[in-house]
C-alpha cells in the first residue's frame, strides 16, 4: 500500500501546494490534516485527501494519523503557526522530525534572542514584556531611538511595527498584549518583544541539512511596517559580507539545535556588521524556494520532503549560475479588494516567469503586513541586477484596485 505523508495545516498557497506535488513525485500519498478545509483552495484543484480534525490538540492529531490506512512515512508542515505541532506530532508517532523543544525555543522570539545572545551570536538588544505596566522600564533599558515591537510568536510581519516615541510604543504594545488570538484565530501567548532597531540592508540565509544553500537580498516597504516587497537571489554584496552572513546564520541555527532542519534566517547589516534578527525553523516563504530552483536548480521543497522522511539531506551544488527575483504587488489603499489590471501585459514581458494574483475579490486589504501583498511577479535572468530590473519593470504594468466606499482606487 502507498505510504502517506501527513501535512498539518501547512500554507494555504505556495510551499504548501509545492510540498504536496513533491510528495506525489516521490510516490507518496499526501493527506492534509486541518480544521477548516475551505481555507485551502489547492486541495480541491489538486484532489488532495483531507481529514478534518482539531489541529490544536496533539491527541486529536495522533488519533487522526493512526486512523489512516497503510503506513505513514512522515509528518511535514510549512506554516510557522504549526511547525511546533509538526515536531511534537512526529515525536509522538516515532517519526523523523525536529527536536520539539528546539522548535519551541525558536518560535518564541524572546527565548530565541536570549539563547542566541548566550551563545555569542550577534543579535539586537531586546526585552520581552508580558504586562503593560512593564513597558516604560523596558523602553528605558533599550535606550534612546526607535524601538521595534513584535509579538513573541508570529509570522509574516503581522503586528510588527517600528515605534518612534513612548506613546506610540505603549499603544501598539498594549494592543498586542490584549489580543488573545492571532490572524488565523489561534490562541497566542501573552508577550511582546521590544527590540533595538537595526537600520541597514536586510538579507536572509537559506539552509537545509546544515548546509547553506544561498543568500537572498530582501526589500521592504515603508516604515513603520515591515512588509516584504521583493527578493533577489543570489544576493549581490561584497564577498566578505556574504561570508559573514553565511557564518552568522550557521552559528545561529547551530546554537538553537536546528542544524539538521530547513531554516530561514533573517539578518540586518548595521554598525556592528550582520546581526541575526530572527531564525525561522522552516523553509522561506515569499517564493524564495522557487527563486532558488529557477536560478541555481536546487530544490528546497525536495530537501524539506527528504528531511521529513528522515533521509540525509545534502543539496547538490548549483547546476546553473543564473538569477531570479520576485516583486510583490501591494494593495494601494485600505478597503475591499477589487482586482488587478495589466496582468496579461506584464506576463508577456521579457524575463517574466510568472505573474500571480492570489487574492480573492471582496477580501479586506491593508493590514500593514504580508496580507497587503495581493500579487507577485517572478523573473529570471543571467544576473541578479537584470532579474531585479525586469521584475520591477513588469510590476509597474500592474494596477491594483481597492474599493473604499463607492470609490475605486
Amino acid at each position: 500500500m502507498t505510504a502517506t505523508l501527513v501535512l498539518v495545516e501547512s500554507n494555504t498557497t505556495g510551499n504548501g501546494r509545492a510540498l504536496v506535488r513533491a510528495a506525489r513525485r516521490e510516490g507518496l500519498r499526501p493527506v492534509l490534516l486541518c480544521a477548516r478545509p475551505e481555507r485551502y483552495a489547492y486541495v480541491r484543484k489538486d484532489d488532495v485527501p483531507v481529514v478534518v480534525t482539531d489541529t490544536g490538540s496533539l491527541d486529536a492529531l495522533v488519533a487522526a494519523v493512526r486512523a489512516l490506512p497503510g503506513p505513514v512515512a512522515g509528518v511535514a508542515g510549512t506554516s510557522d503557526h504549526y511547525i511546533e505541532t509538526v515536531a511534537a506530532l512526529a515525536g509522538r508517532l516515532g517519526l523523523p522530525g525536529a527536536d520539539p523543544q528546539a522548535v519551541a525555543t525558536c518560535r518564541d522570539k524572546g527565548r530565541q534572542r536570549r539563547t542566541l545572545a548566550a551563545a555569542g551570536v550577534a543579535v539586537p538588544e531586546g526585552v520581552t514584556v508580558t504586562d503593560v505596566s512593564l513597558l516604560d522600564d523596558a523602553r528605558r533599558r533599550l535606550g534612546p531611538g526607535p524601538v521595534l515591537v513584535k509579538p513573541v510568536t508570529g509570522s509574516g510581519s503581522v503586528g510588527v511595527r517600528l515605534c518612534t516615541d513612548a506613546d506610540e510604543l505603549r499603544r501598539h504594545a498594549a494592543a498586542l498584549l490584549g489580543a488573545p488570538v492571532n490572524e488565523r484565530g489561534l490562541a497566542v501567548p501573552t508577550g511582546v518583544l521590544l527590540q533595538e532597531y537595526v537600520a541597514g540592508p536586510e538579507f536572509s540565509v537559506e539552509s537545509v541539512g546544515g548546509r547553506v544553500v544561498g543568500v537572498v537580498a530582501k526589500h521592504l516597504g515603508e516604515l513603520p511596517y515591515f512588509v516584504e516587497t521583493g527578493h533577489d537571489f543570489p544576493a549581490v554584496a561584497e564577498p566578505e559580507l556574504i561570508a559573514a552572513l553565511r557564518s552568522r546564520a550557521t552559528a545561529a541555527v547551530t546554537a538553537l539545535g536546528l542544524a539538521d532542519q530547513p531554516t530561514h534566517v533573517e539578518l540586518r547589516v548595521g554598525a556592528r556588521g550582520p546581526v541575526v534578527i530572527e531564525v525561522n525553523p522552516r523553509l522561506a516563504g515569499g517564493h524564495i524556494p522557487e527563486l532558488v530552483l529557477a536560478a541555481h536548480g536546487v530544490d528546497l521543497i525536495d530537501a524539506l520532503l527528504a528531511t521529513a522522511l528522515g533521509r540525509s539531506v545534502a543539496p547538490r551544488p548549483a547546476d546553473r549560475a543564473g538569477a531570479a527575483a520576485v516583486r510583490f504587488l501591494l494593495a494601494p489603499a485600505s478597503g475591499v479588494w477589487a482586482g488587478v489590471d495589466g496582468v496579461s501585459e506584464a506576463a508577456g514581458m521579457p524575463g517574466v516567469r510568472r505573474v500571480d494574483i492570489d487574492r480573492a475579490a471582496g477580501s479586506i486589504v491593508r493590514h500593514g503586513d504580508f496580507r497587503d501583498r495581493v500579487g507577485a511577479v517572478l523573473t529570471t535572468a543571467p544576473d541578479p541586477e537584470t532579474a531585479a530590473a525586469l521584475a520591477e519593470r513588469a510590476l509597474r504594468r500592474l494596477t491594483a484596485r481597492t474599493m473604499v466606499g463607492e470609490a475605486v482606487r
